[in-house]
């Protein structure tokens, strides 16, 4: 008993004595609810909004956003075209077959890359470093969004 009662009290007491981590605020899930809205409704405004850019800065942020968002915009559409065209039949698909989807999706995922590795680039070169990183951040928030509309939309090919 005295080697079970000893453990058991190092463990509550490390428990109770360690920092709380940080739990998840509820809020957390609505701001990504809000993002997701504002982004659909208008995304450069909210871009806008969240940025303020004063004019000379607008000026060389503007075109490397929209040169972005094409590139984005083209990437999204091929890769939601391959998952579609194959999840969508909701039948099996051969090796072949799926070696295809795969192939389309991984370049998909390569231009995206590229894209924002230029974008970046770009960025960098025509923002302060604190409203750059802020873009970025999102960016990747926004994307995040998108991703888990699409994991959640689309099912899982079948095998």
């Amino acid at each position: 008993m005295r080697g079970f009662i000893a453990p058991v009290i190092v463990m509550g007491t490390l428990i109770l004595a360690s920092p709380a981590w940080p739990q998840p605020k509820a809020s957390d899930a609505t701001d990504m609810q809000a993002l997701q809205a504002a982004v659909r409704a208008d995304k450069r405004g909210y871009v806008a909004s969240t940025l303020a850019l004063d004019d000379a800065e607008s000026k060389k942020f503007w075109p490397i956003y929209d040169d972005y968002q094409r590139a984005l915009e083209a990437s999204n559409r091929r890769r939601s075209v391959a998952l579609v065209n194959v999840a969508g039949l909701g039948q099996t698909i051969g090796d072949l077959h799926a070696k295809s989807v795969l192939k389309e999706l991984v370049a998909a995922d390569d231009a995206e890359l590229r894209a924002r590795r230029t974008m970046r680039e770009r960025v960098l070169k025509a923002l302060p470093a604190s409203k750059a990183i802020r873009y970025l951040q999102l960016e990747f928030k926004i994307r995040a969004a998108q991703d888990y509309d699409l994991a959640t939309t689309i099912p899982l090919i079948r095998q």
